[in-house]
């Protein structure tokens, strides 16, 4: 089951991470998403198992995308990057993607 976009009231900007260049790392244009944004601080593994603090939890429609070192923009207006990105799957079908930023 998918989560229903009543589910998803708020809006967010991914700025997908495209690698780093001589000036730093380079993202790309910003692409908005339907959202449920959680101000909630926890300790997470990042994608190299060092535990960092999580300061946001976002869900978005299993379908969009959103990668380890991605930036987003919340609904209060932080610029965030992602720690981590994890699809969930419920009985067979992908339900949302949970997203951990700092």
């Amino acid at each position: 089951m998918v989560i229903p976009g009543w589910m998803l009231p708020h809006t967010v900007s991914i700025e997908a991470y495209l690698g780093d260049g001589p000036y730093g790392p380079h993202y790309a244009a910003p692409v908005s998403a339907r959202a449920y944004v959680e101000d909630t601080v926890e300790t997470v593994r990042d994608e190299r198992g060092e535990e960092v603090v999580s300061s946001t939890r976002v869900w978005l429609h299993p379908s969009q995308e959103c990668a380890p070192e991605s930036r987003m923009i919340t609904p209060s207006g932080r610029v965030q990057s992602v720690v981590t990105s994890s699809l969930l799957v419920f009985p067979g079908t992908p339900s949302h993607r949970e997203v951990r930023l700092r």
